[in-house]
């Protein structure tokens, strides 16, 4: 499925314009310049473009500082999604810091790298507040892996641990954001298709990605959803199944195509197509 020259020009634009920008972007970070969040923001928006992502966005993002995005993970197509909406880093497992090439990008993304370890929790929580304290944004995948697009796993609420602590003195907002992959070329995408777009389980990288790239030009629906102040909840978990409700519930809306679809418990956005 695909062409195969589709696949062969989209990738050669890609490796340009990604070793191109590579030598700015050590630049803007070792110097810490205001370019080290641009050059991302530009490089996203030029990387959809070429693979032909069309992004339908709904709601507001989030006016306040310090914010942490909490988002559904489908594909490594939702950082370049997200990365070209919102200057941003990413809170990633620490095993991507190894991958050829997109190791390093995520290192001059800046990205937090974490080891699901509680070991490791107290350092890796004063770490992310501490960036968060410099006035960055991150981006947090609560689900804890990826999943095949037709579904919102679980929010962990030991992910949330960093909301819990105020900021540089000041309450760290909160934003649940959908993320969905919704029509290829105009066609609506069914519960079969969609996860050609998704990367989960134990598929090799590289095939997905000369596949993905051979396909036509697809529309992803990014909805950010109502900020929620960490201290209106008791617990971590109450913040997380408040972040998985709004995000299964925007995901829900996005596939099914209906605006009044609400998730109300764990697992339920399934029965919503």
């Amino acid at each position: 499925m695909g062409s195969p020259l589709r696949a062969l020009f989209r990738l050669l634009l890609y490796l340009s314009l990604t070793f191109a920008l590579i030598p700015a972007q050590v630049v803007a970070v070792a110097t810490r310049s205001k370019l080290r969040e641009r050059i991302p923001l530009f490089y996203h928006r030029l990387c959809c473009r070429i693979f032909g992502l069309s992004v339908e966005v709904r709601g507001r993002v989030a006016a306040e500082r310090p914010v942490l995005f909490a988002s559904n993970h489908s594909s490594y197509l939702d950082i370049m999604v997200l990365a070209s909406l919102i200057p941003c880093s990413f809170v990633a497992k620490r095993e991507v810091a190894s991958w050829p090439l997109f190791g390093l990008l995520a290192k001059l993304q800046r990205t937090v790298f974490v080891v699901r370890d509680r070991r490791h929790a107290a350092e890796q929580r004063d770490e992310m507040t501490q960036r968060l304290s410099d006035g960055d944004a991150l981006v947090l995948f609560p689900e804890g892996t990826s999943n095949d697009g037709n579904r919102v796993l679980p929010f962990k609420s030991s992910l949330f641990a960093v909301a819990q602590r105020e900021v540089g003195g000041r309450p760290l907002t909160v934003q649940p954001v959908s993320v969905a992959y919704v029509a290829l070329d105009g066609m609506p995408l069914g519960r079969f298709l969609r996860p050609f777009y998704a990367w989960y389980g134990d598929m090799d990288m590289a095939p997905h990605i000369w596949r993905v790239a051979g396909l036509g030009n697809p529309t992803v629906i990014v909805e950010f959803h109502p900020p929620a102040p960490p201290e209106a909840f008791d617990s971590r978990k109450a913040l997380a199944e408040y972040c998985y409700k709004a995000v299964a519930s925007g995901v829900a809306r996005a596939l099914s195509g209906r605006a009044d679809v609400e998730v109300t418990e764990l697992g339920a956005l399934e029965a919503a197509e």
